[in-house]
């Protein structure tokens, strides 16, 4: 009898212990994935912008942010660089890496080059003639919109000071003529610029009517549809295009405030939220191409995904729906970028947390 409740007392104890240890796994499998994500840190609060992203040879993922600075992400944790580590300032608006693996950050105060080591300020000298910048706000910027190495080697630089091709040894300015407003100041004609398949470059800007195309002796000007956009009472129209990226079909999308563009080589057609983009007026800051050929559009409303036929549109789980960068990593993880310098992956369904403020 002793050795019958001895053995019934081992299996009430071992019973015990099984289920102690199920209700562990369930609390662990419960919590909330981005509590295990790893943080990109936001050291200063406001509305900046988490600006733009890029993944490196290597495999990491860099983001520039409008007032955090840059950050590095080797798929375990973030690390962040500021004026004190050398950058030329905290405010970054372009990434690029060139062919021989230097990482180039456009910033407010002009590109910077990091080797792997060192972050080195580049200055662009400015010809004697270029018209002074006159704008109150900006008149000590010299600002980096955008970067792009080209087919041929050369790198160009979009800044408020106007556009700049750059061989390795010198910097020329490059003149566009046709387009009459500058954004900023006089000479920042172009914004956001584009190579295509076939080595043409496409320049855009907010404060230029349609978009232009440079294929190494001309430039090409096209006039695009007008979008109404609606603020409150009043009305404002828009024509400008930002040229943002080319599919696998060989088209060319534009964005723009009232929704977007596509170019297949003969004409544009346009699509506004009157076809499904989200947010208020359709507005489109940024474009890629997803998986299976999906298109991905970001903007004021949040993300939506075009198959051809319809929009879908998805903000569960952004805290600010308002994206300025998507990037799609070399394992296909889709990356977005906000305002409040929020990061965040995107499982195509939900959105999840890779960003958080320190106190």
């Amino acid at each position: 009898m002793k050795h019958i409740v001895s053995y019934n007392q081992i299996a009430i104890l071992l019973t015990l212990l099984l289920l102690g240890t199920a209700c562990n796994v369930s609390v662990k499998n419960d919590s909330p994935l981005e509590k295990e994500n790893p943080k990109l840190i936001k050291t200063t609060g406001g509305n900046g912008n988490l600006e733009c992203g890029l993944q490196d040879k290597a495999g990491n993922l860099w983001f520039g942010t409008s007032d955090n600075g840059l950050y590095k992400y080797d798929g375990k944790s973030f690390k962040q660089f500021l004026v004190q580590d050398g950058l030329s300032s905290n405010s970054i608006y372009s990434l690029l890496e060139d062919t021989d693996g230097s990482i180039w950050i456009g910033t407010e105060n002009g590109p910077c080059r990091y080797d792997g080591n060192t972050f080195v300020p580049i200055q662009i000298p400015l010809p004697i003639y270029l018209p002074p910048n006159k704008n109150e706000v900006y008149h000590n910027s010299h600002r980096v919109y955008d970067m792009l190495q080209a087919k041929s080697g050369n790198i160009w630089f979009v800044t408020i000071d106007g556009l700049y091709i750059y061989d390795g040894k010198a910097f020329t300015l490059f003149t566009i003529n046709e387009a009459a407003n500058g954004f900023l100041t006089s000479n920042d004609k172009v914004e956001r610029i584009l190579e295509d398949k076939a080595g043409n470059i496409w320049m855009g800007s907010r404060t230029n009517n349609g978009v232009y195309r440079y294929d190494g002796t001309s430039i090409t000007h096209f006039e695009l549809e007008e979008f109404t956009l609606q603020f409150g009472t009043k009305q404002a129209t828009h024509s400008w295009a930002w040229p943002q990226m080319q599919d696998k079909n060989g088209n060319i999308w534009f964005s723009n405030w009232g929704g977007a563009y596509r170019y297949d080589g003969k004409s544009f057609t346009s699509f506004s939220k009157s076809v499904g983009l989200p947010g208020e007026n359709g507005l489109v800051t940024k474009i890629i191409e997803g998986k299976n050929g999906t298109i991905l559009f970001g903007g004021a409303g949040g993300l939506a995904s075009y198959d051809g036929k319809s929009f879908t549109g998805y903000s569960n789980g952004l805290i600010n729906p308002w994206i300025w960068e998507i990037l799609k990593d070399n394992i296909g993880n889709i990356w977005v970028g906000t305002r409040e310098t929020g990061l965040y992956q995107f499982d195509g369904n939900n959105f999840i947390n890779f960003s958080a403020y320190t106190r």
